[in-house]
């Protein structure tokens, strides 16, 4: 089977992009939706060192438009990129958290396929539009709705009950289980300071910063409020608005093979909606499926990666995904961060982007986003951190409650 390789990628600036009147509650879009798809794609040609009229289709992964923008049917607006690409074949691709990794896929397989040369792919999501309730209701549809979102449960409480799961299963202290969390939160934001298009780059980038927030002050509140025990503020991601884009084609078509950087392997798993069915609620099981189908078809083991790019929509999910990779060994990735490991100097770094705990995570431009930096960390063009080595990188991108599952082995120019 031939392989494609990425060519060119582009991501926005990340933030929310509103203006919003307290004394009203009137929120005011300063960069919109359509604004986020058109530019993230345009960039992405450019980058490749392509011309409009050279793509042949384009997929675009959203999660939910509708909801967010009021917009459906959503893959015809790339063709406001540029008139040449008017007519070209379009197709919106939709799994959540995981929405452009998927559609990054359906652009590989045709590719591969040999229907076309050179595919774009675009991730995008504008959230801010919408007053919290509202956007955490959106974002709970993408639960099983009759176990889970009909009866209030939002997604911090869904990755509370993986985090509960892990304490249990492994027998790990209250304050252990903190200090994990606390920690892998502050590398990804002490990462995140350096990446100029991070939604912030001024979060608490490390433990003692955290802890001093979450002291209580006079009216017996802090900083760092309880979301959902075990989850503090600063264990969640970020309500973002952004796109990014990508360019893929055969490798053996590549013309300018510095700046090709070949997919040489993928793994797409999904787990049961339902968190009530699933027996094992301290590890990604379908995250450990989609590495080892990723790591086989690539050739390699999680010894042979340089760094990673992990969806920490949540700080539990970070330290799960580190042991889904085979990065730390079950129970041991917490252990593993608090000894310092992942850091730009370890042997394998971890989310030097600053992930979506800084970064920000626009839940359909998520999977774009994490291939497009992973990309510019393999050409030696980081935007932000460079890896020390970076021949190898593995991005790891789920949707839902760790629901779809989708693993990419990413490799450097020859």
């Amino acid at each position: 089977m031939s392989k494609a390789s990425i060519i060119g990628a582009y991501n926005t600036q990340f933030g929310a992009f509103v203006k919003k009147d307290k004394a009203t509650g009137l929120i005011t879009d300063t960069r919109s939706y359509y604004d986020l798809l058109v530019e993230a794609g345009r960039g992405a040609i450019k980058d490749a060192g392509l011309e409009p009229a050279d793509i042949d289709a384009i997929y675009v992964g959203s999660c939910s438009p509708a909801s967010f923008v009021n917009q459906e049917h959503v893959a015809p607006l790339a063709a406001e990129i540029d008139p040449a690409l008017r007519f070209k074949p379009m197709t919106r691709c939709e799994c959540a958290c995981a929405s452009s990794s998927v559609a990054f896929y359906d652009g590989i397989y045709a590719v591969e396929s040999g229907r076309f040369r050179n595919v774009l792919v675009i991730g995008v999501e504008k959230m801010n539009l919408l007053p919290t309730p509202q956007m955490t209701h959106v974002l709970a549809c993408c639960s099983h709705w009759p176990s889970e979102g009909a009866r209030g449960w939002s997604f911090p409480m869904l990755f509370a009950a993986y985090a509960k799961g892990y304490q249990a299963h492994y027998g790990i202290p209250n304050d252990e289980l903190e200090r994990m969390l606390w920690t892998a939160g502050a590398l990804c934001y002490k990462n995140g300071a350096e990446n100029p298009l991070a939604h912030v780059r001024t979060g608490p980038a490390s433990v003692e910063e955290i802890m001093k927030l979450n002291e209580l002050d006079a009216k017996g509140k802090c900083k760092n409020m309880m979301i959902a025990p075990p989850l503090r503020l600063h264990d969640c991601s970020l309500v973002t608005d952004g796109a990014a884009a990508l360019v893929i084609t055969p490798t053996a078509s590549v013309v300018n093979k510095k700046r090709a950087v070949e997919v040489a392997g993928i793994g797409h798993s999904v787990e049961r909606l339902p968190e009530n069915v699933r027996p094992n609620m301290h590890e990604l099981m379908a995250g450990k499926d989609a590495a080892a189908k990723a790591y086989k078809e690539a050739g390699i083991t999680a010894a042979d990666i340089d760094f990673a790019e992990v969806h920490d929509c949540f700080t539990i999910n970070m330290i799960l995904s580190t042991e889904a990779l085979g990065l730390s060994k079950d129970g041991r990735a917490g252990y593993d961060y608090i000894d310092g490991r992942f850091t730009r100097d370890d042997r394998v770094a971890i989310n030097l982007s600053g992930g979506l705990k800084s970064k920000g995570h626009p839940v359909g431009a998520t999977g774009a986003s994490m291939h497009a930096l992973a990309y510019k960390q393999l050409i030696g063009e980081a935007i932000g951190v460079q890896a020390k080595k970076a021949d190898i990188g593995v991005v790891f991108n789920v949707g839902g409650s760790s629901v779809t599952n989708c693993v990419s082995v990413l490799k450097a120019p020859k």
